[in-house]
């Protein structure tokens, strides 16, 4: 479950109150893979390989039943020794890089849910990771709107907003977007779970 955070350091402060663990902060480097006829995210595929404090390749994949009030989706993830060497194995099996994208990270820990705060290049968010019912007591304690809550990835949100900005890029990096005075605030209906 993800939610825009229009300002960062009072949702911060409240998840600290709730005597979360802070697990730190990365930058991320993700790069989105696809195959020669560009099916995978047709077929609701993805497959990434990350690079932040480890390496790791990513799978995921639909539920065959989609949810429509959490995102729940299948994921096996391993984690790979080096980044340019599994790029070139991932290349070298017939995939080829299509889009790369970056964030800020930084990770809570509650009980066993994940809080992660989350700056993209467009905007701030907060994901938490876990249980339904888990998710939707944290999110009721952290004063969210859960009419506000946005089940959408990150590359679709990019997505919507490359079409309502005519944005000439595809790669989601804070260098595209460095000169690109955004307000994700006016998409943000657009983006909530109906």
């Amino acid at each position: 479950m993800k939610f825009h955070l229009p300002e960062i350091k009072p949702l911060r402060d409240r998840i600290l109150v709730m005597s979360a663990t802070h697990c730190g902060r990365v930058f991320e480097t993700n790069v989105r893979f696809e195959d020669a006829s560009n099916s995978l995210k047709k077929r609701g595929i993805l497959l990434r390989l990350r690079k932040d404090d480890r390496i790791r390749l990513t799978f995921k994949s639909r539920l065959p039943h989609p949810e429509t009030q959490f995102k729940v989706h299948r994921e096996l993830e391993v984690e790979v020794g080096n980044f340019d060497i599994c790029h070139a194995i991932i290349e070298g099996l017939g995939f080829h890089p299509e889009q790369a994208y970056e964030k800020w990270r930084e990770t809570f820990l509650l009980d066993d849910t994940k809080l992660l705060i989350d700056t993209m290049p467009y905007g701030v968010f907060l994901e938490i990771e876990g249980e339904k019912s888990r998710i939707r007591s944290l999110a009721d304690r952290l004063g969210l709107r859960w009419e506000e809550r946005i089940l959408l990835n990150y590359l679709e949100i990019f997505e919507m907003i490359q079409r309502e900005e005519d944005l000439p890029f595809r790669d989601i990096t804070f260098e595209n977007f460095r000169a690109k005075r955004l307000d994700i605030t006016k998409y943000l209906s657009l983006l909530y779970t109906k």
